[in-house]
């Protein structure tokens, strides 16, 4: 009879299937090198499909690479205009992706999967591009090296010393449609390289002797042949899945060996090691943990920690499933990942309840199917002196037995007083919920003593013959029985539900804490930071303290964060944290490497490699090995490294961006400063020169003019290095604010009378109220401010120029207002940065430094600026300036002359 599918699964099944019908399919054709004919191979397949399929196929984009067979197939098939795009300098041709999604071929060929696009593409990858033509129901053919697997591109590195920087995620091959392996090998690749079929001239040389060498490319091809099997396996297993089969095809062997505490387990683990490595295949070391077992005595569980560490030794992939029914579970993770053959362990001895149920090796020979079960007896001379394979048991608690006694002493009492000797049948629930509160409250064995205990007490007291064991009708030994029975279904029940409540809040415990951990890293930014809370964290989980490991600049490996009350690092502190830095393993307690060790050293991991060594001490050594809190260890570490690894990351990104914003600020002021440098230096030489050469004969008119030119051209230049100064004094912090109580008036007359010979005939309308109050700030800072502000008016207008302030309760507030162009659509904020200039005419005098340096100025006193245009043309500038404290009283004799002043 066959299992009835899951109709959940049967709707997700649909719906994936569905959105598969609709989105288009990507054919990827995959190789181990450049060379080895995928874009040849995918031009052959879209000829094929054009000329028999009668397929709508365009070339999307393809890159031939100058080779004339590539360039030869491209003959006869529509191409796509490609997108012009001008990057860092050069002209580069991109997929134009809108025009694609416009023509809506059958069949688009997009050649380099991996490919990045410049700067100013709608995607950074072409991968993205090609995502999106697939959501719009277009069929896509590409192409990519194993080296530009996201997942294999540590592994390449190290094959190769190339860290390739163009990846794809693992994800979009996933979801392609096919994977076609394009297969040469790499002797015919190499003859192709040195005939110039894949680089040209010196290129080809320098290939040969670094990324093509024989070796890489042999270690390239495997690497290409296996994704592509797994690819195959997964299609597999997916077909499997869909069409209901269970049963396992054993394609490739795949071995599973149980492991449990018990000593001969290790044996075991080394035949399977043994067979695997014989049958070069893959295997597991597979434990199950019941929660009926879930508290193990120390020796047992170091033991078992132990055949779990020896079996990740010797290369097996450790995996611990949770669940009731031992036999199940293996066999439900066998089939899963298509195990062939399961090893398990030979019962030593047989036990009585053995021959009432059958053993694990008998459930697992019975249920297995398909599946090869491999029974290996252990060796009694292979194990040490004074380990036997169970636990010894553990010393009774009495008052719980006492217990067991006392209860069916109560009911008996109470049956006696209440129904006496003639109802049997209410004496009997009498004692099963006797039975039941005890099972309900105390273990297994109490409960069963309990049950007996009743039966003997009813036997005693209430059946006849009375105060004697006898049983004079045989029928109450089926009340005995059925007592017995009750009390064994309801202890075990209620204890296997015990154990399941206290495994779910130990899990429960164990997932709060992470939880805890990761949302404490998130909110930590610096590497400090990060170590102190994970620190933190770990001291309050595992009751230990703590010592973090990392390197320092100069890549010495240094204590960086300890627990309190722990002194200054020993010398054997730091070589074992030294040779777990140096090796990626762990050592000190618990483990095979230094195990009289009082700290177990775990070196921090994360995607770009070890980030750190973290020591942990506990207060008692026995809970890092127990299997549930060195698993949670193991946890808390990954996720310490992974945070230890970003804020790294975020420190060296924000150090590259300031490198790149020092190298913009650079370019800028290079670009800006030296055509506004030589023009006034030009016309200074060329004037003086001018009036030295002509002497006395110059007329006198002229030589004023030329001059007045030179003072021009000079206080132009004047003013342009003073910008750059105060620039680069208000942002390196140098300047001090050196506020005092000024009235406004006397701050925009100090500007203007600086800016008399500018402003000419200029028209300036100062407005200000009567009773306008004394304004805390920097008298030079802010005359310098109005300065800008008005200079800024007088280079993009010709009208006349208006500044008015008003006053509210807690600032003043300045407008300077023009009736030039105005500003710009989107150029409000743009305005301020340094260098920018505005394209709403005016001169092209200075380097766009006056308004950074207004922005500057406001933002030191704590106020703020803006821009915006006016009604009816022009542009306003208004900044804000805090009107914090108390203006000093003016002196007495000022207050009596103004007292004493006749009245208008």
């Amino acid at each position: 009879m066959t299992e009835r599918p899951n109709p959940d699964d049967l709707l997700r099944r649909v719906t994936r299937e569905a959105a598969r019908e609709r989105r288009g399919k990507l054919t990827v054709f995959f190789g181990a090198a450049p060379g080895v004919g995928k874009t040849y191979a995918m031009l052959e397949v879209a000829r094929a499909e054009m000329e028999r399929e009668k397929r709508d196929v365009v070339v999307g984009i393809v890159e031939t690479h100058g080779r004339y067979e590539t360039g030869a197939q491209l003959l006869g098939l529509p191409l796509l205009p490609r997108r012009k795009l001008r990057h860092r300098g050069v002209n580069v041709e991109e997929l134009d992706l809108d025009a694609a999604l416009s023509r809506r071929p059958q069949l688009l060929l997009v050649d380099e999967l991996a490919h990045t696009n410049a700067e100013g593409s709608r995607h950074p990858k072409r991968w993205q591009d090609v995502e999106e033509l697939l959501d719009a129901g277009i069929d896509v053919l590409s192409t990519m090296n194993v080296q530009h697997v996201e997942s294999l591109n540590d592994v390449v590195a190290q094959i190769t010393g190339v860290r390739v920087r163009e990846t794809v995620p693992d994800s979009v091959l996933a979801r392609a449609y096919e994977l076609k392996l394009v297969d040469l090998p790499p002797d015919d690749l190499l003859e192709r390289l040195r005939d110039g079929k894949v680089y040209l001239g010196a290129q080809a040389e320098r290939a040969i002797d670094n990324f093509f060498k024989k070796g890489n490319l042999i270690a390239l091809r495997e690497l290409s042949l296996r994704h592509t099997a797994e690819r195959v396996d997964a299609q597999m297993r997916e077909y499997r899945q869909a069409q209901g089969i269970e049963q396992t095809w054993a394609i490739t062997d795949q071995l599973l060996v149980a492991v449990s505490p018990s000593p001969y387990s290790a044996r075991l683990v080394r035949a399977a090691r043994r067979m695997a490595g014989s049958l070069h295949a893959r295997w597991f070391a597979v434990h199950v943990e019941r929660p009926s077992a879930r508290a193990l005595p120390e020796s047992v569980a170091t033991r078992l920690a132990q055949n779990l560490s020896l079996a990740e030794q010797l290369g097996a992939e450790v995996v611990t499933l949770s669940g009731d029914d031992t036999t199940r579970a293996l066999l439900d993770f066998a089939r899963e990942h298509d195990i062939t053959k399961l090893i398990v362990g030979k019962p030593v001895a047989r036990r009585l309840l053995d021959h009432l149920r059958p053993s694990l090796v008998d459930r697992l020979l019975r249920q297995s199917g398909d599946i090869d079960v491999y029974v290996t007896a252990g060796d009694p001379g292979e194990v040490e002196p004074g380990l036997e394979a169970r636990s010894a048991p553990s010393a009774p608690h009495l008052p719980s037995y006492a217990a067991a006694v006392l209860v069916p002493s109560v009911a008996t009492g109470l049956s006696l007083a209440l129904f006496g000797r003639d109802q049997l049948p209410d004496v009997v629930m009498v004692y099963l919920l006797g039975i039941m509160l005890t099972a309900s409250r105390l273990g297994f064995g109490t409960s069963l003593l309990s049950a007996l205990v009743s039966v003997v007490l009813f036997d005693f007291f209430l059946v006849p013959p009375f105060y004697t064991l006898a049983v004079a009708d045989l029928r109450h030994a089926t009340t005995f029985v059925v007592m017995l029975v009750v009390a064994a279904v309801i202890s075990g029940l209620t204890q296997r539900v015990r154990n399941q409540a206290a495994a779910a809040q130990e899990r429960e415990l164990r997932t709060a804490a992470l939880y805890a951990l990761t949302r404490e890293l998130a909110g930590a930014a610096s590497f400090e930071s990060v170590v102190q809370a994970a620190a933190r964290q770990m001291e309050k989980v595992f009751q230990a303290r703590v010592s973090v490991f990392a390197p320092d600049p100069a890549g010495t490996l240094r204590r960086r964060y300890a627990s309190p009350r722990v002194g200054a690092p020993s010398e054997r502190e730091l070589s074992i944290s030294e040779w777990v830095w140096s090796n990626g393993r762990e050592a000190g307690l618990g483990t095979n490497t230094l195990p009289s060790g009082n700290a177990l050293y775990l070196p921090l991991l994360a995607s770009g490699g070890r980030v750190g060594v973290l020591g942990l001490e506990p207060t008692d050594p026995v809970r890092v090995r127990e299997l549930h809190q060195r698993r949670q260890v193991d946890a808390f570490a990954a996720q310490m490294g992974l945070a230890m690894e970003r804020a790294e990351l975020g420190v060296a990104a924000e150090r590259a961006r300031r490198e790149v914003e020092a190298e913009q600020l650079r370019s800028s002021l290079l670009s800006s400063v030296s055509h506004d440098l030589r023009t006034p230096l030009a016309v200074i030489t060329g004037a003086t020169g001018t009036v030295l050469q002509a002497g006395p004969r110059m007329p006198e008119g002229t030589r004023q003019e030329l001059l007045g030119t030179v003072l021009d051209e000079a206080e132009r230049l004047n003013r342009l290095i003073r910008n750059l100064l105060d620039m680069t004094r208000l942002e390196s912090g140098a300047v001090k604010l050196k506020k005092e109580w000024l009235p406004l008036e006397e701050l925009i007359g100090g500007a203007l009378s600086r800016l008399e010979s500018r402003l000419g005939s200029r028209e300036v309308e100062v407005r200000l109220p009567d009773d306008a109050p004394l304004v805390p700030c920097d008298e030079l800072l802010v005359e310098q401010l109005l300065i800008n502000l008005v200079e800024n008016a007088l280079k993009y207008s010709e009208g006349a120029i208006e500044i008015e302030a008003t006053f509210a309760p807690h600032e003043a507030c300045v407008e300077v207002n023009d009736r030039g162009p105005g500003i710009a659509e989107g150029e409000a904020e743009r305005i301020f940065e340094k260098f920018h200039r505005s394209a709403q005419g005016g001169s092209r005098e200075g380097v766009g430094l006056g308004l950074s340096i207004c922005r500057a100025i406001v933002g030191a006193h704590g106020g703020h600026i803006t821009a915006r245009s006016r009604d009816g043309g022009g542009a306003s500038f208004r900044f804000t300036l805090p009107l914090e404290g108390t203006p000093p009283s003016p002196p007495r004799a000022e207050l009596d002359r103004d007292a004493a002043a006749p009245t208008p």
